[in-house]
């Protein structure tokens, strides 16, 4: 659902850290960035992305443990 909205708002960069390969849509599962949609976005991820995958596993670990 990001990655769509960020098409349909017509945002010139995504920049992010951690790459999501169960449902990404920017370079893993998918690839909306590079295609036949009426806008592409120029796309960097990977900025970070060990400190990224840390902080994003914490986060959801601490949650399943409530």
């Amino acid at each position: 659902m990001c990655a769509g909205a960020i098409v349909n708002a017509r945002i010139p960069r995504v920049v992010f850290g951690a790459y999501d390969p169960k449902a990404g849509a920017f370079g893993t599962l998918y690839d909306l960035s590079e295609g036949k949609l009426n806008h592409q976005p120029s796309v960097v991820g990977g900025i970070l992305e060990e400190e990224c995958a840390q902080l994003l596993s914490g986060f959801f670990k601490s949650k399943r443990r409530k």
